[in-house]
């Protein structure tokens, strides 16, 4: 038995999981997943939204395809240019990315929201504190005081000086009906989705076809590079980015991949 085969999915400390495993990004996420869950941070649906990703990442070859860094630096670019960038962060992001989200929004000086569709007080709670434990200064989503018209579920309810007023959001591992909620309101949407095919991505102004364990460090890699170009630099990045080529070759990808 060789040394991967002993290492298993259910370890007590992701430090157990040798990094030069075969697929080690795959048992790190499914990892995180699960203590999200022991947490209360993250909801059991999530480990199901998880195993779909991961066989798309698969697929995928688990790397940032060109189309996908593409898409981060235009998305870093979007941040930056913002006037009100917020960071929607759900179960799922807090428990695979949440000393990335505190630094992402660091970087790009934008808010951090909790919005959940299986929305309780104590998960909201929960999450906040996660993510203060995780780097992070101030955390939306408790006040809860405005909603996504257009929109019945719980995920409608959002702070009015955050989403509700934000000018680009973020919306990592996003339901399609929000993001379509989000889309009429005018909101310039990064949406980062294994699926490139899901509605989330489709309405998105940049659609980011990665992992989100890789995509968050990769947009505030991009973000600290560009954090001193001036406004047309950055609109320059932003107009070179072409959307829906980034999907058909995600798409391509995907469908040519070998299993």
């Amino acid at each position: 038995m060789s040394d991967y085969d002993s290492v298993s999915a259910d370890v007590e400390h992701e430090e157990e999981i040798p990094e030069n495993h075969p697929r080690y990004q795959d048992l790190l996420t499914r990892h995180r997943i699960e203590r999200g869950v022991e947490k209360g941070i993250t909801h059991l649906q999530g480990m199901h939204a998880e195993g779909r990703g991961s066989a798309f990442d698969y697929l995928l070859g688990e790397e940032t395809i060109p189309s996908a860094d593409d898409a981060e630096r235009a998305a870093a670019a979007h941040l930056l240019l913002a006037d009100r960038p917020v960071l929607s962060i759900n179960g799922n992001v807090a428990a695979l990315v949440p000393g990335e989200m505190a630094a992402l929004a660091d970087a790009v000086d934008a808010d951090l929201e909790v919005n959940l569709f299986n929305r309780t007080p104590e998960r909201i709670r929960a999450i906040a504190d996660h993510l203060r434990e995780h780097g992070a200064d101030e955390v939306k989503g408790l006040e809860a005081d405005a909603h996504i018209p257009n929109l019945d579920h719980e995920r409608s309810k959002v702070d009015a000086d955050g989403i509700y007023e934000a000018d680009v959001v973020l919306v990592p591992l996003e339901d399609g009906d929000r993001a379509e909620a989000l889309d009429e309101m005018g909101k310039i949407e990064i949406v980062i989705d294994l699926n490139p095919l899901s509605r989330s991505p489709q309405v998105a102004d940049v659609p980011i076809v990665d992992n989100i364990i890789r995509a968050v460090p990769s947009i505030t890699e991009h973000a600290r590079k560009l954090a001193a170009a001036d406004e047309d630099e950055l609109r320059a990045v932003i107009e070179g980015f072409d959307r829906d080529r980034a999907l058909e070759e995600a798409e391509e990808r995907i469908r040519s991949g070998d299993l």
